[in-house]
C-alpha cells in the first residue's frame, strides 16, 4: 500500500475514534499535500499554512527554551486547528468543531501523529 493510502487510513480511523473531528491533513514541512481528509477546496492552502505553523511553533519552544514541540492548538469561534509534528517530516493538521473535548482531541491528535511518523520511517 503506498503512503498517501496508509495515511488516509489512519486519518479516518481519527474521524471514527473522535466523530467532533472535522477532517484532517498530512504534508510535508515543505507545505506539499500528501493525504487529506478536509472537505471542499482550500486543502493546498491550509497545508502550506500548517508547515508555517509548526516552523514557527518549533522555533517558539527553542527559543523559549521549553523543549521539543508536541502540538500547537488554536482556538477560534468556530471550532479548533491542532498541528502536530508527525517525525521529522510531516506535519498533521486536525480541525474540530466547537464544543470538542480538547483532552480526547489532543490523545487521540498525537497517537495519529506517532502512527503517521510510523508509517513514513517505514515507508522511506
Amino acid at each position: 500500500m503506498e503512503l498517501r493510502e496508509e495515511l488516509m487510513k489512519e486519518m479516518v480511523l481519527l474521524r471514527e475514534r473522535n466523530p467532533c473531528v472535522d477532517g484532517s491533513i498530512a504534508c510535508t514541512v515543505d507545505g506539499l499535500t500528501i493525504a487529506s481528509d478536509l472537505r471542499g477546496e482550500g486543502q493546498d492552502q491550509t497545508a502550506a499554512l500548517s508547515a508555517a505553523v509548526l516552523a514557527m511553533s518549533r522555533r517558539m519552544m527553542a527559543l523559549a527554551g521549553r523543549g521539543g514541540l508536541e502540538e500547537t492548538l488554536i482556538s477560534g469561534t468556530a471550532g479548533f486547528a491542532a498541528f502536530y509534528a508527525a517525525g521529522p517530516t510531516i506535519v498533521l493538521t486536525v480541525l474540530a468543531e466547537p464544543g470538542t473535548n480538547l483532552g480526547l482531541l489532543r490523545l487521540e491528535g498525537r497517537k495519529t501523529a506517532a502512527s503517521v511518523a510510523a508509517i513514513a520511517a517505514r515507508k522511506q
